[in-house]
């Protein structure tokens, strides 16, 4: 490999140290970055010193291995310093708009409104609903856009998810805002009270959304896919469209991607040499094109990455020297770092590690030819020369195909690869790799390279009308068959593989992938296969020696007006709390939990019923049939409810125990600790009502507790106070019950258990008025954060036991330990 890209990789592994460890940890951020400087910059004198005849990067020593240390440190602090100042503008931006300051938003345009099902589009106009904490009624629209503000003389620029309580704002529009914010991992969540007559224009932004609105007009239905697919716009594609893309190993085909700005711009060359032009002008007018739509765009790092290498590669055209395809990628890769943080976006990285596969499995089909056609006859007896024979002649029979089938062939090894490189990134985000990637990938992939260009040759013809309306409904055929294939791959049986990789077992895969990638590219690949394959034992053999170190995961379920909730244990185990309501012709249970589950794996190990009204059991019968948990804990109110009757006969039909609950009733399962709080049966048999026959839950991981409240009101909550000692109700995430209504969670209860954060299972704009103000009220005083099913969607909320974090709509956040409340 050449120097540059073992330059690239040590830069590139010291800003991820540096991004995941945070802070700076020699001196202020002033000195890391003087560090950072002086480091990059005796690396490159070392690599001056370095470049002379005779020099390779396979000499570890001397001054080459100094100039990759040098970056690596150069990297650390560069990064370091970069997280240390993204979260100070972060705080500052929740400062000024908590003072009421005011902070400068850059309007994505990106709206949305939930309508139960997937979101619907509103043109470039938005009018805004209320705020997340203290409405009664829930917002319509979301927005997206950027924060700018200065704090002293750095200028700050945050990324943020905006809600606003009233006012129009058109994409591009730049407004002074004000309300509330919370810091996330990436930016921060706004809602604000008002926006500010618009007092400037981002252009760009802009640009984009008069795109969007564009392909609004021309795709119809169809307009979701095509976003994602021009203007990289997700927001508009159903959970379930991406869920099965996902699961289809096509996911990457919804983002505008380096594939993506590759296709565009192999059709401007095609079409500038069909004009006869001359090669550098076709090169020229289409690098001007490539650079002008990634800044339209807003330079995501996947696409620049593309450009990137694009331009190398034009540029070493037009001068007559030959570039490395690795040097071409690393000046890709490294290009989008001059913003550091960028390491830790997963575009960015499964942008890098994709390109990375495509350039090994070109090596490999290159060194695999030759030494194909090389092979000896084997002289070999019995078994051992009938495989060598064999493979002999597979790896000569796959070397001399011939037009579509070497095609096949070579479409068929890079899929491979790069399902294998890429594997563990996904499978540590999405819980998920799909087996079938690289068969989906061969039949979507010249679909989208038909699509993309039409796709924009409709909208350059969008001023004659007639024209991009033929063009556009040409689309109409490739845009189904796209989304057919991955709706038939998602589907097959074992074309997923859940997983819940531990942070050992995802390092070890990745160090697997490095080590594949480098053999590809080494004169000797078997010790790099052999460092491999020990990582991969060390990811499957570490997890084993742990029990219980991974994370815990609390999914609230999107159910509309009823309760679903999850518990993911650190072994990928599930305990289901209620399985929402049903309706005619269909449930909550088929329509939202079990595709919610299957589509993360893992066995069922007990599910809860806290009690027997429909909007809780409604869905249970279907959950019972189709995930058979292993067991089944319920108060034993009977009720006349038919979702109950349906699934006490799925629970006898499926043969699991039955066991009605008690206080003091505790499980342990994967190092999580179940106990049951409420109801006895004497409670139980005074009680006329269900609710108050609920199920109280508190589960417990390392020293985090969450509390499960099933529908209980305030009179069961004044038993379970007056009866289990001061300190016992105390848990830092509490599941509301009742929904929030004004019968519950009252101010004892509450002071007792003192949250960090609540949840509210509740539908859009339900006619219970659920939650209620007084509730809003009482947690908002208490400055406990609520989050809510008809304004986020699905909340997960996870820890080791140690901190606790939160994921909604997007983002995600670390809750901060008990704030002093005034008695």
């Amino acid at each position: 490999m050449p120097l540059l890209i073992h330059a690239a990789g040590w830069w590139l592994l010291g800003l991820f140290v540096g991004a995941t460890f945070g802070e700076p940890a020699m001196g202020s951020p002033w000195l890391a970055r003087v560090e950072s400087a002086a480091a990059f910059v005796v690396a490159m004198l070392f690599a001056g010193l370095a470049a002379r005849p005779g020099w390779r990067a396979r000499h570890v020593g001397g001054l080459t291995s100094l100039t990759l240390a040098g970056l690596g440190l150069a990297g650390v602090f560069a990064s370091a310093s970069a997280t240390h100042d993204a979260r100070l503008c972060r705080a500052a931006a929740v400062e000024r708009v908590a003072t009421g300051a005011g902070v400068t938003l850059a309007f994505e345009g990106a709206t949305t409104e939930r309508d139960g099902a997937a979101p619907r589009r509103r043109r470039h106009r938005a009018d805004f609903g209320s705020d997340s904490i203290s409405a009664t009624a829930p917002p319509v629209f979301r927005g997206r856009g950027t924060l700018r503000f200065n704090v002293g003389s750095r200028g700050c620029t945050v990324a943020a998810s905006v809600r606003l309580a009233g006012g129009v704002l058109r994409a591009g529009d730049i407004a002074v805002v004000r309300g509330r914010a919370l810091a996330t991992d990436r930016g921060v969540r706004l809602a604000a009270d008002s926006a500010e007559v618009p007092i400037g224009r981002d252009w760009l932004r802009a640009a984009r959304g008069r795109t969007g609105e564009t392909i609004d007009r021309l795709f119809g239905e169809r307009a979701a896919l095509v976003r994602a697919l021009v203007i990289a716009d997700q927001d508009g594609i159903a959970t379930a469209v991406r869920d099965r893309f996902a699961d289809a190993g096509l996911v990457h085909m919804l983002s505008v991607s380096g594939m993506h700005v590759a296709i565009i711009a192999s059709a401007l060359l095609t079409i500038t040499a069909a004009m006869r032009l001359p090669a550098t002008v076709g090169a020229v007018a289409s690098l001007a094109l490539i650079l002008a739509y990634v800044a339209m765009l807003g330079a995501p790092a996947p696409a620049v990455r593309s450009a990137v290498m694009l331009l190398t590669v034009m540029l070493s055209t037009a001068w007559q020297r030959p570039v490395h395809e690795w040097t071409a990628l690393a000046l890709g890769a490294v290009i989008p770092t001059v913003q550091p943080l960028v390491v830790l976006d997963l575009g960015w990285q499964l942008s890098v590690s994709g390109m990375a596969a495509l350039v090994a499995a070109r090596a490999i089909l290159r060194r695999w030819q030759p030494y194909a056609l090389a092979l000896p006859p084997s002289s070999r007896g019995g078994l051992s020369g009938v495989w060598r024979a064999a493979l002999r002649d597979t790896q000569r029979w796959l070397v001399t195909r011939r037009g579509i089938a070497r095609w096949l062939v070579r479409e068929t090894i890079t899929g491979v690869v790069a399902t294998v490189v890429t594997a563990p990134l996904i499978a540590w985000t999405f819980g998920r790799v799909s087996v079938l990637a690289p068969l989906t990938n061969i039949l979507a992939g010249p679909l989208v390279a038909f699509l993309q260009p039409a796709l924009f040759l409709a909208l350059l013809a969008s001023p004659l009308d007639p024209m991009a309306k033929i063009i556009a409904d040409a689309s109409a055929l490739p845009i189904a068959l796209l989304d057919r294939i991955a709706a038939a791959a998602a589907a097959m049986p074992y074309a997923v593989v859940h997983v819940a990789p531990t942070l050992s077992a995802a390092i070890g895969a990745g160090l697997a992938s490095v080590a594949v990638v480098r053999a590809t590219a080494a004169r000797r690949a078997g010790p790099w296969l052999r460092l491999a394959v020990a990582a991969l034992v060390l990811a499957v053999w570490l997890p084993t020696l742990t029990v219980g170190a991974g994370v815990l995961e609390l999914h609230m379920i999107d159910v509309g007006q009823g309760d679903a909730f999850a518990l993911r244990t650190p072994r990928g185990r599930w305990v289901l709390i209620d399985a929402g309501p049903s309706w005619d012709g269909g449930d909550a249970g088929r329509r939202a939990v079990i595709p919610y589950v299957q589509r993360r794996g893992g066995a069922v190990a007990l599910m809860v019923l806290s009690h027997a009204h429909e909007d809780h059991v409604g869905g249970a019968a279907s959950v019972i049939t189709a995930l058979s948990p292993r067991q089944w804990w319920e108060p034993a109110f009977v009720t006349s409810s038919s979702g109950y009757r349906k699934a006490l006969v799925a629970l006898r039909d499926s043969g699991q125990p039955w066991r009605r609950v008690h206080p003091g009733q505790r499980w342990q399962l994967d190092g999580v600790s179940i106990e049951v709080l409420a109801p006895d049966s004497t409670w139980t048999a005074m009680q006329h009502d269900a609710n108050e026959t609920s199920v109280v839950l508190r589960v417990s991981y390392g020293r985090r507790r969450f509390l499960f409240m099933g529908d209980a009101e305030q009179q069961e909550e004044r038993w379970l106070l007056d009866r289990l000692p001061d300190g016992a109700l105390r848990a830092d995430v509490l599941k509301l019950g009742h929904h929030g209504s004004r019968t519950s969670s009252g101010p004892d209860f509450v002071r007792a258990v003192d949250p960090l954060v609540g949840l509210v299972s509740v539908g859009a704009g339900n006619s219970y008025r659920h939650p209620s103000p007084e509730v809003l009220e009482r947690f908002a005083n208490r400055r406990v954060p609520l989050l809510r099913s008809d304004l986020e969607g699905a909340v997960v909320v996870s820890t080791n036991g140690q901190w606790l974090d939160v994921t909604a709509h997007g983002d995600r956040w670390r809750i901060p330990e008990r704030p002093a409340v005034p008695p």
